[in-house]
This record gives C-alpha cells, structure tokens and sequence, in this order.
C-alpha cells in the first residue's frame, strides 16, 4: 500500500509539472497576440501616413517677435537677443462636424475622419497694451503674426475661408512649432491696428485617424463637436460639459478657463516647461474600436494556465473516481491540444470576430479532447462526459474574457465553486486505501448502469 500511495504522489506531481510546462506554449502564444498587435499599429500607421494620423488642433495664437539690447562691459559691442512672445485670445469657439469611415491595410482596419472646423475668437487690446508694458524687451509688432496650431500638416485638406478684421486673408507656410505641434502663419502687424481689438474666423477641413485632441488657446474656450461615432471614448485634460452618444453618433460640448491650464495667457518662446504643459491640456475624442480582438485574445492568454490546470484535475478525477488510468504522455498531448486553442482563436479572431472565432476553436478543441479520451479510456461516456466538462470550461472562460469590468470576481468564484465541487467529489476517497481495480477493463466500468 505504501509503494502504491507513493506512485500516486509522483503521478500527482507529475500532472502538476505538465500543467507547469504548458506556460512555454502559453507564453509563446501571448508573446505571437503581442506581436500581432505591433503589425496592426504599423498598419494604421500606413493608414495615416497618406492621410493624417492622430491630430491636435489649436485656435490661433498671436506671435510678437522682440528684442533686447544688452550692454556690453569693456567698450565691447552691445548685443541683441532677439526671442518671441506668444499671446494667447481672450476667447475661443470651436465648432467641429466630423465625417467618419473605417480604411484597411491588409487584414486590418483603422477609423479615419474628416472635420469641418470653424474657428473663431479675439485678442483684446488691454491685454496685448498691458503685456507689451510688462515685457523688457522691445515689441517688433510689425512683424507679427498669428499661428495656427496643428498636429499633422498632412490632414489639413482646405481652408475654406480666413477673415482677420473681417478681411480676406490667407495662411503660409512656417517651420515654428509649438508643443511639437506645426504651423501655418498668417502675418499682422499690430502697429498699424492701433487700440483695436484682433478677431479671427477660420474654416478649415482637417483629415486624421482615431483621435482628434483640442488645444484652449484661450481664456475662454468652447468647444462643440458632432460625429456619426457611436463608441467614443473622450479623453484628456478634460471631460465635456454635456455630451449625448447614441447608436447613431456623439455630440459633446467642452467649456475650459485659462484657470483649468497650468500656463498663463503670454509666454516666451522656447520654453520646455511651456511646451509640456500646452501639450498636456489637450482634450478631445478617441474613436474608440470596442471589438478590439487583440485585448480579448490577451485576457482570454491569463486564464489559460488555470483551465489547462483544471481539465487535467478532471482527467485525474476520472483515474481516482472510476480507477481508470491515463498516461503522461496523453495528459501532454490533452494540454497541447488546449494550448492550441489559442493560437487559433487568435488566427480566426482576425478574420470572422472574435465571438465566432471562439465558438469555432472551443468547439474544435472540445470535440478533439473528447473522441481522445473515448479512444484513451475505451469508455465512451466518459469521453463524452469530459467533453462536456470541457465545454463547461470554455464557456466559463468566455464569460471572464466578456465580463471585462467583473472579470476578477467572475473568475474568483467561479474558482471557488470549482474547488468545492473537487472536494465534494473527492470527499469519499479513502486516500491512504486507494488502490487501483484489478479486474474490471474501463470500458466495462463505464458501461455499467
């Protein structure tokens, strides 16, 4: 009896061992779902590159180049440090309509958009009187210009109409940037405007993929944006104020004071400290992808150990409960069959979804693992009762992976309810007098009523 308790140990630990060596599969497949992942990046990278990738928008900011004479010691020549002052509005409106298709590359796709965007707003001439007064250094505001903020100057598609003043105007060309964000200039020059207020209308189409970010340039920013998006994730430095997402699409509206930003409404140019902060305020929409297969394949990866585990203590439960007997070897393969699942839920989840995609590999899987064991154990209610267990694990693993926000509760007492149920199983094995049945074949057993 000893020599029997002590063969069963080693089989015990045995199955442990095997389950552990399942994590070299496991991590591979996890590392093969991250690596899929970097390939449909670079594809929505391909995506932007003929079209406009994530973009930030700013309103228009007032650039006043000075200069500062400073004297020299030792009859040296004086020299003249020239910098830039930026300004920002008193006021700033954004009214943005976006147009929203989905593009491929490959297998993969990305959602790409077109904004028609209005922009208006104004400087007011107290504030530009009270910071020239401010500044030691001399104002050349002749030379003078407004900037017009933006991301990725590939997706500026037209600029409809431009009014300074309520005249014509037209952008140009700039290779400033702010916050690493490019530009496009319009000159102005604010000697010639006298104490006169500086307001600005601009419309503007501006192409980009998945995201469009705004910039408060302003004291006051509104912003009002539409989109035929129905899963819209809004993000960053702040939420709207109001917003309304239906199946059909999304519509927000932002309000931001010059006291929500960490940065007044003047600054000199080049400062790193600004350039942060000016990035860091930015808010706007995601277009959010909810079926994202690659997360789902990935939390579906973190409970692979654990079920690999639980079929193999079901495998086990049937040796000590109907003292049948299942080699190593074929726990081994019943492991790779698992593991296998993986690797093609992840391969059809890019093709169909992924709900089908798991139905069909679990189904697959559960159909393999069952007509094994009923050529394994001879015994076809016991093939067709493991595959049910399977089944029931699959199913129960499908939950965790869609229950997303619950996943740790779902599966801590589904955890729970699985080692109460071995232990209700188990509870009448005399463990120190097991020993293996000499007569009966397992098929026999199996058969009987």
């Amino acid at each position: 009896m000893g020599t029997w308790m002590q063969s069963l140990m080693a089989k015990v630990l045995g199955i442990g061992l095997l389950a552990v060596l399942m994590l070299i599969p496991l991590m591979q497949v996890r590392g093969l779902v991250a690596e899929r992942q970097q390939l449909r990046e670079t594809a929505v990278t391909q995506i932007a590159q003929g079209w406009g990738g994530r973009q930030v928008l700013g309103g228009l900011l007032l650039a006043v180049p000075t200069r500062r004479v400073v004297t020299a010691a030792d009859n040296q020549p004086q020299q003249v440090h020239a910098s830039t002052e930026m300004i920002l509005a008193d006021e700033l409106k954004m009214d943005v309509g976006m147009t929203v298709q989905t593009r491929r590359y490959g297998i993969y796709d990305a959602p790409v958009f077109v904004s028609t965007v209005q922009v208006s707003g104004r400087f007011l001439p107290q504030d530009l009187a009270q910071f020239r007064r401010a500044s030691s250094a001399q104002w050349q505001g002749d030379k003078a210009e407004l900037r017009l903020l933006l991301g990725d100057l590939r997706g500026l598609q037209e600029v409809t109409a431009l009014r300074i003043d309520g005249q014509p105007a037209r952008f140009d060309s700039s290779a400033e940037r702010l916050a690493g964000l490019s530009s496009v200039v319009v000159p102005i020059d604010l000697d010639a405007l006298g104490d006169h207020p500086i307001t600005f209308d601009v419309t503007l189409k501006v192409a980009g993929t998945g995201s469009l970010q705004l910039l408060p340039l302003a004291r006051r920013t509104d912003v009002v944006m539409r989109a035929p998006w129905p899963d819209p994730s809004f993000d960053g430095a702040i939420l709207p104020l109001e917003r309304s997402v239906t199946p059909q699409g999304f519509s927000a509206h932002w309000h931001m004071l010059d006291l929500n930003r960490s940065y007044g409404q003047h600054w000199d140019a080049g400062s790193d400290h600004i350039d942060d902060a000016v990035g860091a305020s930015a808010f706007g929409v995601e277009l959010y992808q909810p079926v994202d297969v690659y997360q789902r394949n990935e939390r579906a990866g973190k409970y692979g150990l654990l079920f690999i585990a639980m079929t193999f203590v079901a495998f086990f439960l049937f040796e000590v409960l109907k003292r049948l007997r299942v080699h190593p070897v074929q726990y081994l393969l019943i492991g790779a069959a698992m593991a296998t699942f993986y690797v093609l839920l992840l391969a059809l989840s890019e093709q169909i979804g992924f709900g089908a995609a798991y139905a069909v590999a679990a189904a697959a899987v559960v159909v393999i693992v069952a007509g094994y064991a009923m050529a394994v154990l001879q015994a076809r209610r016991a093939g067709l009762l493991l595959g049910g267990v399977l089944a029931m694990v699959y199913a129960m693993l499908y939950g965790l992976v869609a229950a997303e926000q619950y996943a740790l509760l779902t599966g801590s007492v589904a955890l729970l309810a699985t080692v109460a149920l071995m232990m209700y199983l188990t509870r009448r094995i005399d463990w120190y007098g097991y020993a293996p049945a000499a007569a009966p074949p397992a098929a026999a057993i199996m058969e009987q009523p």
